[in-house]
């Protein structure tokens, strides 16, 4: 398993900017294209997810699509953009790939899965010790994606059949990194804080995330 290669990152502290106001389709602009607390279904949910996605990333050629089996990345080709494919229409698979993809650099995109070799459910302990390091940035950023949009956020230690533990320490890992990302000690991918900009003008009314709304307790 390969780790992914960092893009370039801003501080979370530039969350707190204002929004862009720039009339291209590359900002996340507060206009709604359609309106988040309407909806009540998981299905209109994802569709709205889909929808804002591809708007706020159409200058970087990627579209967030449904799959009905695994979730994949597909890098892009001359006759169609980049694919970041999540599995059976769930949300929170979406919002897991995303967080993936954010963290990739422009390298790792040009990559199938984005250069991720998967070990299968059933790991054994060293490999589910690698899994879990590799999986500490991506589900953090995922936290700050589901918060923003008013979701529960649970890890995901991926290893029914296999040795993962009780997942103690790396939700400790997963926690002590997003507190990182509040401290400046670490700093959030570009695209990430641009998704999150875009979700905190539609679901929060445009107010930014608090250090104080991500508890370690949450986690379990």
């Amino acid at each position: 398993m390969h780790l992914l290669q960092p893009q370039t990152e801003v501080n979370i502290s530039s969350l707190m900017s204002t929004l862009s106001t720039d009339d291209s389709d590359t900002s996340a602009k507060p206009a709604q294209l359609s309106q988040w607390a309407k909806l009540s279904s998981e299905a209109d949910q994802v569709d709205w997810l889909i929808l804002h996605f591809n708007h706020w990333f159409s200058h970087l050629n990627v579209t967030l699509v449904k799959g009905d089996f695994e979730p994949e990345y597909f890098p892009a080709v001359a006759s169609a953009p980049a694919r970041i494919q999540f599995a059976h229409g769930f949300f929170n698979s979406a919002l897991h790939e995303i967080s993936h993809w954010t963290i990739a650099g422009d390298k790792r995109r040009l990559l199938p899965d984005l250069g991720y070799w998967y070990a299968p459910d059933g790991r054994t302990r060293e490999q589910q010790a690698l899994f879990e390091q590799v999986e500490i940035k991506p589900q953090a950023i995922e936290w700050l994606f589901s918060q923003a949009f008013g979701r529960k956020f649970r890890v995901s230690l991926d290893n029914l059949t296999g040795d993962s533990g009780d997942g103690a320490a790396f939700k400790d890992n997963v926690h002590a990194q997003l507190q990182r990302y509040f401290s400046g000690e670490a700093k959030l991918p570009r695209d990430a804080q641009h998704f999150i900009n875009g979700i905190c003008a539609c679901t929060r009314n445009g107010k930014t995330l608090q250090s104080n709304e991500f508890l370690r307790e949450m986690l379990d």
